[in-house]
C-alpha cells in the first residue's frame, strides 16, 4: 500500500515539476498566504503580552505543532475530501476495480506537492515557538510523539470524512467543518475556549490531543480546566482509537456504495 501511494505521488510530483517556476511559485504563495495566521497572532501580542494566560513564543509553539501535522496530512490525504466528487463523476467505480486500495488512490489523486509551502512556514513557526519557549530535555521527546498523534487524528478525520461523503454526496462543505474547521481550532490555546468545548474536543471528538494535553506536558503548564495530568500522555490511544474508528467507517462507506454504472 505504502508503495502503491509512493507512486501516485510522484507520478503527480514530477508533473507539477515540469514546470519550474510555476512550481516554485506555487510553494512561495502557499507559504505566504499560511503566514498571515502567524500575522494576526503576532498583531495580537503587539498589543498585549499574554492570550488565555499563555506568553506569545507558547503560543507560536502550539501553532507551529498543530500546523505542522495539518498541513503535511492536508498535503498527503486531503484530497479524501472529493469523494463526493468521484461518486458523481463514476471514477469511484475505475478505483474498486483496480488492485490497489481504493484510500490510497483517493488520498494520492491529483496530489499537490506544492503545498509544502505551507509545511515549511509552519515548521518554522515550531522552530521559532522552541527556541523561544526553551523546553527541557527531559520534556522534549513529547514533541515528535504529539506531532505524529496530530498526524494520525487529522487523517482520521479526514478518512471520517470521506466515508460521510458516501451519505452526504451534495454537502462535502459540511464535514470540512470537522477537517478544515479541527485544524482552525487548535491554532490558539484552548483556554481561549469555553470549558463545554473543550470537554467535547477532549472526550467525543480528541482534537485536544493534537496539541493541547500533550502541549501542557511539554511546557511544563497545568491545565486550566482541571482535566487530569495522566491525559496529556493518552494522544496516542486516542489517535489509535479514532483511527479505528474512521477505518470502520471507511468499510462500510464502501459496502453501501452503489455503483453509478460506468
Amino acid at each position: 500500500m505504502v508503495r502503491t501511494y509512493a507512486m501516485l505521488v510522484w507520478t503527480w510530483t514530477r508533473a507539477a515539476a515540469a514546470y519550474p517556476a510555476s512550481f516554485a511559485l506555487m510553494v512561495a504563495f502557499g507559504f505566504l498566504m499560511a503566514a498571515v495566521d502567524v500575522a494576526v497572532i503576532l498583531v495580537v501580542f503587539a498589543n498585549t503580552t499574554a492570550l488565555a494566560g499563555f506568553t506569545r513564543d507558547e503560543v507560536l509553539f502550539l501553532y507551529g505543532a498543530a500546523g505542522t501535522a495539518f498541513s503535511v496530512v492536508d498535503m498527503c490525504v486531503g484530497n479524501l475530501d472529493k469523494i463526493s466528487q468521484h461518486i458523481k463523476a463514476g471514477t469511484l467505480d475505475t478505483m474498486l476495480v483496480k488492485p490497489a486500495s481504493a484510500w490510497v488512490q483517493a488520498a494520492a489523486d491529483r496530489f499537490t506537492p506544492t503545498r509544502i509551502g505551507r509545511v515549511l512556514q509552519a515548521v518554522v513557526v515550531l522552530a521559532a515557538g522552541l527556541a523561544g519557549v526553551g523546553v527541557p530535555w527531559e520534556r522534549a521527546w513529547m514533541i515528535p510523539v504529539m506531532i505524529a498523534t496530530a498526524m494520525v487524528i487529522f487523517a482520521s478525520l479526514w478518512t471520517l470524512a470521506g466515508a460521510a461523503q458516501f451519505v452526504l454526496t451534495d454537502a462535502p462543505e459540511v464535514v470540512n467543518a470537522f477537517t478544515y474547521g479541527g485544524g482552525q481550532l487548535t491554532q490558539y490555546p484552548f483556554s481561549v475556549y469555553g470549558r463545554d468545548l473543550v470537554a467535547g474536543v477532549t472526550y467525543v471528538l480528541p482534537l485536544a490531543f493534537v496539541n493541547w494535553q500533550p502541549g501542557l506536558y511539554v511546557l511544563g503548564r497545568d491545565d486550566p480546566f482541571g482535566t487530569p495530568g495522566f491525559l496529556r500522555f493518552l494522544g496516542p490511544v486516542a489517535a489509535l482509537l479514532l483511527a479505528l474508528t474512521a477505518a470502520f467507517a471507511w468499510r462500510q462507506g464502501l459496502r453501501r456504495y452503489r455503483s453509478t454504472g460506468s
